[in-house]
C-alpha cells in the first residue's frame, strides 16, 4: 500500500494551512495515512489510534516513522482534521478513485444510490427547546404543544452551547406545532410500548421544537422499531461493476432522500466526466421517487430505475387518460378536461387540476357516490410529471428494471454495512456537518483503497495483468511497424 498510494500532491494542496514560523506541524501525508489506518482498523478514537500505531511495526513503516520516533499527539490529529477544508478530503478521495478507474474497476454507466443514518456525537439527554428563555412561558401558553418534561431542565446539561440564534428558534408554523401536540398526547398514552422510552424521563421530541446544543447540525431521526437518535445522513453512490464508491456526502438527517438526489447526481456526473466515464443509469429505492427527480434525470440524459411510491396513481380509479387532448374520461364516457397548473401548498410539488362542468354531472344517477354529498362537479388533481412517472414505471417493471433492482440490493447495501460495521462509520466522532463529511470521505477512501489492493492482487495471481501487458506491447509494435513487417520476437513469462 505504501508504494501504491502517492499523496505527494498534498504538500501543494495544504500549503495555505501552514506557516513559516512556530512549532513544527504534522506532515499532511502522515496525517492522512494515520487517519486511513484508523478506518482500516475500525478505530474511531484518535487517542486509541495513536496507541495502536505505536505498537505496530508495519504501520510505522507505512507512515514513515522509525521505531524510536515519537508519533504525533492524538489532539494534533483532531486539530488537523478541523484545520483542513472539505475540499482537501474530497481531493484525496478523487485521487484514490482515479487509481480504481485506471485499473478498470469502474465502468461509470450504472450507479446505485442509497442513504443510511450515522450516529452523531451528541446525546438525546442534552436536547433543549428551540425557544429562548424569555419567550418560553409565552410560547407554551400560546401553543401548549410540548410535553411536561420540556418545562424542566435537560437530563444532561451541555457544557457549551454551539448553536446560533437561528438554530435555537422555532421554525414550524402553527399547523406543524398542532400536529406535534397530537403526537405528544399519543406518546403519553402508549409510551411504555415504544423502544427505549419506558423510562420516566422519556419525552416526545421533534426537530421543529428541539435542538442539540452539543452538535446543532445533528438531527433527530428514527427508523421503524428503533429508538430516536441524533444522526447525520450519509448519501452514498456505488459503481455496480466492482462496488467502488464514487460519491459520498453528509446531509442533515431530517431531510428526505428525494430532496437530495439532484445534488448527488450533479456532483456524480462532474466527477465521472472528469474521469472520462459516461453515467447512464441511476438506480435507487423508493425514497428517491418524485416527479421532479424523474424529469431532472431525463433532462440530464439518464435512465431512472426508481420505483414510485405506492400512493402514486395516474388519476382516479377507472378513469381513462387521453394524452393527446390532455383530459380524462370517466366510466360513463364524460370528459374531465384540464383546467390549470398549481403548486401544492403542503408538498410544494407541481400539479395539474382537472374539473368537469356542473352540467356534465348534474344528471348522473350515481352522482352522490362519485362526487360526495356537497360537491357539484368532479374535480381532482394529478402530478404535473405524469408522463415521466409512466416512463419510469415501464423501465422499473421491465426485465432490465428487475435486474437493476437486484444489482442495487447486492451493491450499495452491503457497502453501507461494511462502512458502518468494519470501517469506522458506526458513529461520527466529530462535531458539525462539515466534520462529519470529512469522516465519511475518509471511510470511503479506506474502503476504495482496500478494494484496489485486493483487485490488484487478484490480477497478479491470475496472470491477467501480465497478459494485458503483452497485448499492449503487441498492439504497439503493430501500430509502429505494421502487421506484415517482421517484428522482434518477444517472450513473456506465461
Amino acid at each position: 500500500m505504501k508504494g501504491v498510494l502517492d499523496l505527494e500532491f498534498l504538500y501543494m494542496l495544504t500549503r495555505p494551512y501552514y506557516g513559516e514560523s512556530g512549532q513544527k506541524s504534522i506532515d499532511p501525508v502522515v496525517f492522512f495515512k494515520i487517519c486511513l489506518v484508523g478506518y482500516l482498523e475500525n478505530i474511531i478514537s484518535d487517542r486509541k489510534l495513536i496507541d495502536h500505531c505505536s505498537m505496530r511495526l508495519d504501520i510505522l513503516y507505512f507512515i514513515g516513522y522509525d521505531i524510536d520516533e515519537e508519533l504525533p499527539w492524538h489532539s494534533t490529529i483532531s486539530r488537523t482534521r478541523q484545520l483542513f477544508s472539505e475540499s482537501v478530503f474530497e481531493e484525496v478521495f478523487t485521487n484514490v478513485l482515479e487509481l480504481c478507474v485506471e485499473k478498470g474497476m469502474v465502468s461509470g454507466d450504472t450507479q446505485a444510490i442509497d442513504s443510511a443514518p450515522v450516529k452523531a456525537n451528541a446525546s438525546m439527554d442534552t436536547l433543549e427547546l428551540k425557544v429562548p428563555e424569555d419567550e418560553l412561558d409565552e410560547h407554551l401558553r400560546k401553543v401548549r404543544a410540548l410535553s411536561s418534561m420540556d418545562k424542566e431542565a435537560p437530563h444532561r446539561k451541555s457544557k457549551d452551547d454551539k448553536s446560533d440564534k437561528g438554530q435555537r428558534s422555532v421554525t414550524a408554523n402553527d399547523n406543524g406545532l398542532s400536529v406535534i401536540k397530537g403526537r405528544n398526547r399519543k406518546w403519553a398514552k402508549d409510551q411504555d410500548q415504544r423502544p427505549c422510552a419506558g423510562n420516566k424521563g422519556a419525552k416526545y421530541t421533534s426537530n421543529k421544537t428541539h435542538y442539540s446544543p452539543t452538535d446543532p447540525d445533528a438531527r433527530i431521526s428514527v427508523k421503524p422499531g428503533k429508538a430516536r437518535k441524533l444522526n447525520y445522513l450519509s448519501q452514498l453512490s456505488v459503481d455496480t461493476t466492482h462496488h467502488v464508491i464514487t460519491d459520498i456526502k453528509a446531509y442533515h438527517a431530517d431531510g428526505k432522500d428525494n430532496q437530495q438526489l439532484q445534488d448527488i447526481v450533479q456532483r456524480l456526473q462532474r466527477r465521472l466526466w472528469k474521469q472520462g466515464l459516461v453515467f447512464e443509469n441511476c438506480v435507487a429505492d423508493t425514497g428517491y421517487s418524485s416527479g421532479e427527480n424523474y424529469a431532472f434525470l431525463e433532462n440530464q440524459g439518464l435512465k431512472s430505475f426508481i420505483p414510485p411510491h405506492g400512493t402514486y396513481k395516474g388519476g382516479p380509479t377507472d378513469f381513462i387518460y387521453n394524452e393527446t387532448a390532455d383530459h380524462y374520461i370517466c366510466p360513463k364516457g364524460k370528459v374531465i378536461p384540464f383546467t390549470k397548473e398549481f403548486l401544492d401548498y403542503r408538498t410544494k410539488t407541481k400539479k395539474k387540476e382537472y374539473r368537469a362542468r356542473k352540467q356534465v354531472c348534474i344528471d348522473f344517477p350515481m352522482r352522490s357516490s362519485c362526487l360526495g354529498k356537497s360537491a357539484q362537479e368532479k374535480k381532482f388533481s394529478v402530478t404535473y410529471y405524469r408522463a415521466e412517472y409512466q416512463r419510469n414505471i415501464v423501465r422499473v417493471n421491465s426485465k432490465q428494471g428487475r435486474y437493476m433492482k437486484g444489482k442495487r440490493q447486492s451493491t450499495v447495501e452491503p457497502v453501507f454495512g461494511t462502512l458502518t460495521q468494519f470501517m469506522g462509520m458506526r458513529k461520527i466522532n466529530t462535531i458539525g456537518i462539515k466534520q462529519a463529511n470529512k469522516v465519511m470521505h475518509l471511510s470511503a477512501i479506506a474502503y476504495n483503497m482496500k478494494k484496489y489492493l485486493k483487485f490488484d492482487q487478484k490480477l497478479v495471481e491470475s496472470g491477467v495483468g501480465t497478459f494485458a501487458f503483452a497485448t499492449l506491447v503487441k498492439s504497439a509494435f503493430e501500430l509502429l511497424f505494421g502487421p506484415s513487417l517482421k517484428r522482434p520476437k518477444l517472450t513473456f513469462p506465461f
